[in-house]
């Protein structure tokens, strides 16, 4: 595993003070970006929000409230909950599912494909961020630097797509990128400095990963901490022309 600390970027191309909203804030990634956030000398607050908020809510900057992805009445709940605050400049979805228990399993042949579990992922990986964009867009102020970024992944590029399988999880994380490149063109005709963007991790120490790190060759296994430094230096390298794409944690951008 590689555990070389990385910075996780100073966000100084943002005005200060930031208002960033981290969704998932209890996972794997979710709590190293909360780590990497509170630390930024930028950032002010920290809105988190997760299924089981008390989890972090003892961080300091931080403010935690409930949500659930798959039930969109909490997500419009969660975007009210801040409205005496300060408009938020980045919000960051730290979300996804690759795989849980028996029912989601990542597909090797089309004969595996299921209605519930296809049901499942694109729940989370596709419709849940495209409605946490529906009401958190509007939050975000029109001037100065802002970015919605979503937890996307290289195997959800089409052209890059060689050997097939992770059905599911690939055309998920495909529907995203489109749903991302949709929101930047409408985001860009009320903000020329607002970015929507995808951002592939890496593979990384977590649960999601857990069952197929033996593939993993040597030195590209990150740390959590690693790989949301690396991310968020990305964001902070990024300027408007950006908008509407995917970048990968060192930087280069994933193909369509």
């Amino acid at each position: 595993m590689t555990n070389t600390p990385s910075p996780g970027g100073e966000l100084t191309s943002f005005p200060a003070p930031i208002h960033a909203v981290l969704i998932g804030a209890t996972g794997g990634l979710g709590a190293a970006f909360h780590r990497h956030l509170v630390a930024a000398p930028h950032v002010a607050l920290v809105s988190a929000f997760a299924r089981a908020p008390e989890a972090v809510a003892r961080l300091p900057k931080t403010n935690a409230y409930p949500i659930d992805l798959l039930k969109e009445e909490t997500i419009a709940a969660a975007a009210h909950a801040l409205k005496d605050e300060a408009p938020p400049r980045l919000v960051l979805v730290a979300t996804g599912i690759l795989h849980q228990g028996e029912a989601v399993q990542p597909e090797k042949t089309w004969r595996r494909l299921a209605p519930e579990a296809l049901s499942s992922v694109y729940a989370i990986n596709t419709i849940g961020p495209s409605l946490l964009a529906k009401h958190f867009l509007g939050l975000m102020p029109n001037e100065g630097k802002t970015v919605f970024a979503a937890l996307s992944a290289r195997v959800g590029s089409i052209s890059d797509n060689r050997i097939g399988g992770w059905h599911a999880y690939r055309a998920s994380k495909a529907a995203l990128n489109m749903m991302l490149r949709c929101l930047a063109i409408e985001r860009a005709r009320k903000s020329g400095q607002a970015l929507v963007i995808g951002l592939h991790p890496g593979t990384v120490d977590t649960g999601l990963s857990q069952p197929f790190q033996r593939a993993v060759p040597d030195g590209k296994l990150f740390t959590a901490d690693r790989s949301a430094g690396d991310m968020l230096r990305v964001i902070d390298g990024l300027g408007p022309d950006a908008t509407g794409r995917v970048f990968a944690y060192d930087g280069s951008e994933i193909p369509a």
